[in-house]
């Protein structure tokens, strides 16, 4: 009988030492940027942002290749779109970034 008391006073506290965290999805990045489509040529590409800060070789088989921006990074197969990414922008510095 103790023990059961025991086990319903735990299962009666731990919902009050749980914690909510919020996960800011889709609150990154500039909110008027049109990244690349998927289809998208990496010409097009190229034309519509430029030059890529890094270009990483391509990887796998399909080949990958990954171009990044500074807001955000695009990735190829072939020489397609597949996808594109923004990077995630932390509304407040992080203190090893303070420094």
């Amino acid at each position: 009988m103790r023990h059961l008391l025991g086990l319903l006073s735990l299962t009666l506290i731990l919902p009050v030492a749980g914690e909510t965290l919020h996960i800011p999805l889709g609150q990154q990045g500039q909110p008027g940027l049109a990244l690349p489509q998927r289809g998208e040529s990496q010409r097009s590409v190229l034309e519509r942002f430029g030059l890529a800060d890094e270009e990483h070789a391509a990887v796998g088989q399909p080949p990958i290749t990954r171009w990044d921006y500074r807001e955000f990074s695009v990735y190829f197969e072939y020489d397609h779109v597949v996808n594109s990414v923004l990077h995630h922008q932390p509304r407040y510095p992080t203190p090893k970034e303070q420094q």
